[in-house]
């Protein structure tokens, strides 16, 4: 059998069935230990000395405002992209209102489901921006050492997507191939789905409808986007010739890792491809790298935003010599 299920006893909810802890969700938690980790890696960065200023001490209450800025400007930005971008029903374009109600139209409890993570990158870079100038701090230096400490938290955000086994990605045949229960399912009596069926060793029976299995996407994203990219910039962090240095090799690394890994994650079904080679090109398989979603294109902006970002701090740093 080429595909793995998933684990049946993962459930969007940390203590299901359970009437008042059951509104405590997995990816809320995940957002907890995002914003901790976070919160102790740039403090490991502020012991290291890398943000002190001639004039100025940082203290540990810099420390916490500056995350804690940066972390409300982050949500809300989050927040505003994807319900002004990424939905496209119209409703919070009429009623604005509803971006930050955490209820139904019914009164139920939802949370604040839906964020956008290009959305985020915004409105951290507004919050941060704000503190800096506020506090009289130099931005380059700032967001350099907290690019040190956000791809490890973001991690844990990509963990909490699994956990909610959703943003999954495209059929395929790979060994590790994952079949996600709330996934669009197709008709058994299709020929592709019945030869995709015999490749990895699914038995299929009646005229049903089949989940196939996909890329775990969201376990790229976290490795890739996450570990990977934290490493990079880690290592790079006593070696850096300017400041601003290490925001740029952040904004290009994850829009480059992003980029590739959108071409494994299955694109929104209400969005579909931005660009698209094949207008007709099904979304749960990649047909065409000229195929381009949303979350690509605003991969590249941010690519392209940090070669300027780059050369402007270099520029900017020569000055300062």
């Amino acid at each position: 059998m080429l595909y793995i299920n998933y684990p049946s006893w993962i459930h969007p909810q940390i203590f299901p069935g359970v009437k008042v802890l059951g509104l405590l969700r997995w990816y809320g938690l995940m957002y907890a230990f995002a914003f901790a980790t976070a919160y102790f890696i740039l403090r490991k960065v502020f012991a290291e000395g890398a943000l002190d200023s001639p004039d100025k001490k940082t203290t540990e209450d810099d420390l916490f405002s500056f995350i804690f800025t940066g972390i409300i400007f982050l949500l809300i930005g989050a927040r505003v992209f994807s319900t002004l971008i990424y939905d496209t029903s119209g409703l919070y374009r009429h009623k604005p209102w509803l971006i930050f109600w955490p209820f139904d139209g019914a009164g139920k409890f939802t949370g604040l489901a839906g964020m956008s993570y290009h959305g985020g990158f915004v409105g951290g870079i507004i919050g941060m921006f704000v503190w800096c100038k506020f506090k009289k701090r130099p931005f380059l230096k700032w967001c350099d050492a907290m690019v040190c400490a956000i791809p490890l938290g973001y991690t844990f955000g990509r963990l909490g997507n699994f956990l909610n086994g959703e943003l999954y990605g495209r059929i395929t045949t790979m060994p590790w191939g994952m079949v996600f229960p709330d996934a669009e399912r197709f008709s058994a009596k299709l020929g592709w789905v019945q030869d995709f069926a015999a490749k990895i060793g699914m038995e299929i029976s009646g005229n049903g409808l089949v989940n196939l299995p996909r890329h775990p996407s969201q376990l790229y994203e976290a490795f890739f986007e996450g570990i990977v990219l934290w490493l990079i910039i880690w290592f790079c962090r006593k070696h850096k010739k300017f400041d601003g240095m290490l925001g740029a090799i952040y904004t290009g690394g994850y829009g480059f890792f992003r980029f590739f890994i959108e071409y494994f994650r299955e694109p929104d079904a209400d969005l579909g491809y931005r660009i698209a080679k094949d207008a007709n090109a099904p979304l749960y398989t990649s047909t065409s790298m000229l195929n381009i979603s949303t979350g690509q294109i605003l991969c590249f902006l941010m690519m392209a935003f940090a070669v300027v970002y780059a050369v402007v701090s270099w520029k900017l740093s020569k000055k300062e010599k």
